[in-house]
């Protein structure tokens, strides 16, 4: 073998190397994820130099790892300012408010999947969708006495089944995209599971909300009186959420829409709370909105936010990207998938492995676009030589690649809805319902249900 050069053996050897340090070092020790990973990142740049890669290799390995993530990573900061400034004005303090008014405590979880799916599909952002409506759902459900683990589940099922089927989210894009399928095509298809797994969710929910123990009504309406004396409860304070979905409807991108909330949201607070100097706006953004309502449960929910309480979740993805770089920059994926394409010759096992390559890819490299990316570059060929639509293509990379990549600690995803809501993913992933489901049922689909030679590519 060439210098330069990974065989198969080795690379699946070296995966296991790495999938056994993460395993070991996060649920055997329960450390955080960033101390594994960076172990890891040191065994493969040994690798790479054993193998005679040069140094200016690795150094491009890590540098295009990172790369697609500078944007997400500035999208998280500026979420942790909004989040702060939300707090500061009134706007989640509102939320609640209105919500414990209109939300039966019976039915809470479900409604809080329901409401989060609308948001999801009108947004087009399931980051969103969880930083703005789901930290108030969060906070409802702790002062209801769920929980917070199965209210983290039902927001992300709900936010993560309203990106998947929504025509302004960034991943369904790439997934039709890719699969080059008409946006709406792939949309509909994908309707096929998403309904299915929704509802299997929304059932799971349904029961689960009935067998939780809640707070009585005279505690909940204590804590709204607390909401009401602390902060600035109105209608105005909710103007940054008709601009949240006005920039969604305009299809504004992430970054300016965060800008315009953000500073519509300063513009209330000062309007309400004029003492605000702008040393104080600049220490709330940076830091935090920090609640002093003397009511321990309120002040433990609404103090968060901060562009600083987005650097833990900073640091794990420059490191997670920066070790997936090096795993395409070594060619160690690439060399696995090609091998697995060879021995796919039926639909059903088509669709397996390209399900598994996406799960796999999210697992290994925590990245939601390369793991739509490149089983869908690997896989095309044989899905053209069987005659599968490529829809069905683009359907399981969207499942199996954007919605399961909440499932994965040192994914981009785990980590911004630790970062935000601060459950850790594995003890939220039993109730993410909606994001292992919908690549379960979209793996049976490909063996149950038979492909029919009228469907068109």
């Amino acid at each position: 073998m060439k210098k330069g050069e990974v065989s198969l053996k080795e690379s699946l050897f070296l995966l296991v190397v790495l999938l056994a340090i993460i395993g070991i070092c996060i649920i055997g020790f329960s450390m955080d994820p960033q101390i594994p990973i960076l172990f890891c990142l040191g065994v493969i740049i040994i690798f790479a130099r054993a193998k005679s890669f040069s140094w200016d290799q690795v150094h491009k390995g890590i540098q295009n790892g990172i790369t697609p993530g500078l944007i997400p990573i500035l999208i998280f900061m500026l979420i942790g300012a909004l989040v702060s400034v939300w707090i500061a004005a009134g706007t989640i303090p509102t939320i609640m408010v209105y919500g414990f008014g209109i939300l039966s405590a019976k039915y809470f979880l479900p409604s809080v999947f329901i409401i989060c799916a609308i948001v999801g599909v009108t947004v087009g952002s399931s980051f969103t969708t969880i930083s703005t409506v789901g930290i108030a759902f969060f906070g409802m459900g702790q002062i209801m006495g769920y929980d917070p683990a199965i209210t983290t589940g039902a927001i992300v099922s709900g936010a993560f089944l309203g990106n998947n089927i929504s025509p302004l989210s960034d991943t369904t894009n790439l997934a039709s995209a890719i699969a080059e399928v008409d946006l709406f095509t792939h949309i509909r298809y994908n309707l096929r599971v998403v309904i299915p797994a929704a509802i299997i969710s929304l059932l799971f929910f349904v029961l689960a909300g009935h067998s939780n123990v809640l707070s009585t009504g005279a505690e909940i309406s204590e804590l709204v009186n607390t909401l009401h004396s602390s902060f600035t409860i109105s209608a105005w304070t909710l103007i940054p959420v008709l601009v949240l979905f006005l920039c969604a409807w305009r299809k504004i991108p992430a970054i300016p829409t965060l800008l315009l909330c953000i500073g519509c949201t300063i513009i209330i607070l000062f309007i309400y709370h004029p003492q605000t100097s702008f040393l104080d706006l600049s220490k709330l953004m940076q830091n935090g909105y920090v609640s002093s309502t003397g009511v321990e449960s309120v002040d433990k929910l609404l103090t968060r936010g901060g562009i600083q309480s987005m650097m833990w979740s900073v640091s794990l993805i420059l490191l997670a990207l920066s070790l997936g770089g090096l795993l395409v920059e070594l060619k160690i994926i690439s060399t696995i998938i090609s091998r697995i394409s060879d021995f796919v010759s039926t639909k059903g096992k088509l669709i397996l492995m390209t399900a598994i390559s996406s799960m796999g890819i999210n697992l290994l490299l925590g990245e939601q676009y390369l793991s739509i990316i490149l089983p869908s570059e690997a896989f095309k060929p044989q899905f053209d030589q069987i005659d599968i639509p490529r829809k069905e293509m683009s359907r399981i990379v969207a499942n199996a690649g954007a919605a399961f990549n909440a499932l994965i600690p040192w994914g981009v995803s785990g980590v911004f809805i630790t970062g935000t809501l601060g459950v850790s993913t594995l003890e939220y992933l039993p109730f993410a319902i909606f994001c292992f489901s919908a690549p379960i049922i979209n793996i049976l689909f490909g063996f149950i249900r038979p492909k029919k030679a009228s469907e068109a590519h």
